[in-house]
């Protein structure tokens, strides 16, 4: 009765205070509406903590995704802005190109027109000595015509005067015919020589103006030449331009890359490190947990063990009064049959076998108690040991799966990472292929275009040229090529 009272004593510590009561949350007391236990607070306390490591968790993703999506578009409006800053460029070396080509044609028309007109006058700086020469050489002719003439007609006085027998009016007849001869004679030469200075005349023109025809021929070379080579200039140019955008456009797509992808592992390694934490965490408050429990059924073995030993000596006290019965049956029986006379020793023979079967009773059940507690402490602490280990088996198995998890995530970022950039080398590669067909292409054209004005040029130089000479001999020229003129003075 005693031990029973001392249990009945010692149970209500086991139950919670009204403290700790008031600090459980209102929906619980709803639903249960009596003193919640310890094992429900630290279950909700789990729960609660979960979900708050999932909620950080989760907003820890989202961030991540923020970053990556703002980090995408950063990127993706420099790369905009980097194109469309080639592309300023590439018009701006175009309207360059084009103001170049109409300055080179305004020059080349100026220097055709100072060329014309230099040619023109250098025509007729040289016409005007022709005709100069050609006055004194007539001036020159007719002197010596004259003094020709004189010296004739003295000649033929002094014949005259030498034959006295010839009549005055034959001599005169005779004077008047030679005069007639001799300036008959003048003027035939004198016409011949302005025939042959007629002809010299129109000779050096035309010689004039198929060595104007030729400069010009050479200025149109020269010209077309500085033309096609200031394109060539500037094609080149443009190609070059073309390759270095390239080039830094490799660039800017490349550390793009590199930036993303060091961003993506800096994540990850954020999450995996979160995620180890988190894990380590958890073990950690499963370990304190079972530790708890472990501690708290500790605690409460003496208490089991006391409850375990009151049932044992209620079964002792039971037995007790079942063999007291049996002791006054069987002493009633034999006092029924046996003499009276013998009821004194009987009485005291069944009282010592009594005795003495209660006292093996007694011990008997006193090494059931001894058993019953050591077998309880050694099943307790099996118990709590296979716990552990079952505990740390888990633990451990969860550990390698998110390991595992990891690597392989690591593993397909990687595996990604070098997708990506496999991807963007073949795309470099691709475009730079297309843009070096694009500038032979455009060279390939360059050059046919160049070809074919060249052509085209001394094709139809070549055709007036011949027009020139077939009109030259038409009008009985021969060789127009080898005739010197006056050069300019030096003044």
């Amino acid at each position: 009765m005693r031990d029973e009272a001392v249990h009945r004593d010692t149970r209500p510590e086991l139950r919670p205070t009204s403290h700790q009561s008031r600090s459980l949350d209102c929906k619980i007391r709803e639903h249960i509406g009596t003193i919640t236990s310890a094992s429900l607070i630290q279950e909700h306390e789990q729960d609660f903590e979960l979900r708050e490591q999932m909620s950080g968790y989760k907003r820890m993703r989202r961030q991540h995704q923020k970053q990556l999506i703002a980090l995408e578009n950063r990127l993706k409006a420099e790369m905009d802005e980097h194109r469309l800053r080639l592309q300023k460029e590439l018009e701006t070396h175009a309207n360059n190109t084009y103001i170049e080509l109409e300055r080179l044609a305004k020059r080349h028309t100026a220097q055709t027109d100072k060329e014309m007109k230099s040619a023109v006058a250098e025509e007729r700086r040289i016409q005007q000595q022709i005709v100069a020469q050609q006055k004194k050489e007539l001036t020159a002719f007719l002197e010596s015509q004259k003094k020709e003439y004189r010296l004739c007609k003295d000649k033929i006085k002094e014949e005259m005067s030498e034959d006295p027998c010839t009549p005055k009016e034959e001599k005169q007849e005779r004077l008047s015919r030679h005069k007639e001869t001799i300036q008959r004679s003048q003027a035939e030469d004198e016409a011949h020589l302005l025939a042959q200075q007629r002809l010299v005349y129109d000779r050096s023109c035309r010689a004039l103006k198929r060595r104007s025809l030729i400069k010009r021929h050479e200025m149109e070379q020269e010209q077309l030449r500085e033309e096609l080579n200031k394109k060539r200039t500037q094609k080149e140019m443009e190609h070059a331009l073309m390759i270095r955008q390239d080039e830094s456009t490799q660039d800017m797509e490349r550390r793009q890359l590199q930036m993303l992808q060091k961003l993506r592992t800096e994540l990850m390694r954020l999450q995996h490190q979160t995620e180890l934490e988190n894990q380590e965490e958890y073990n950690s408050r499963r370990q304190q947990e079972l530790h708890r429990k472990h501690t708290l059924e500790q605690r409460q073995q003496p208490r089991n063990l006391k409850t375990l030993e009151m049932q044992i000596k209620k079964q002792f006290q039971d037995t007790c009064k079942v063999q007291n019965k049996q002791y006054k049956a069987l002493r009633n029986h034999q006092l029924e049959v046996s003499p009276k006379g013998d009821h004194k020793s009987i009485l005291k023979g069944l009282k010592e076998e009594q005795t003495r079967k209660l006292a093996i009773l007694a011990e008997q059940y006193e090494q059931s108690i001894n058993e019953m507690m050591a077998s309880q402490a050694m099943r307790l602490e099996a118990k709590q040991e296979s716990e552990r280990q079952a505990l740390m088996q888990q633990l451990k198995q969860e550990m390698e799966l998110l390991d595992a998890y990891q690597s392989k995530t690591k593993a397909q970022m990687e595996a990604q990472h070098e997708r990506e950039l496999q991807k963007l080398e073949q795309k470099v590669s691709i475009r730079r292929a297309h843009l070096e067909q694009k500038i032979e292409e455009e060279l390939a054209a360059l050059q046919k275009e160049r070809t074919e004005r060249i052509k085209h040029l001394f094709e139809r130089q070549d055709r007036e040229m011949n027009s020139f000479d077939t009109e030259s001999s038409g009008l009985g020229f021969g060789s127009l090529g080898s005739l010197d003129f006056p050069k300019e003075d030096n003044r």
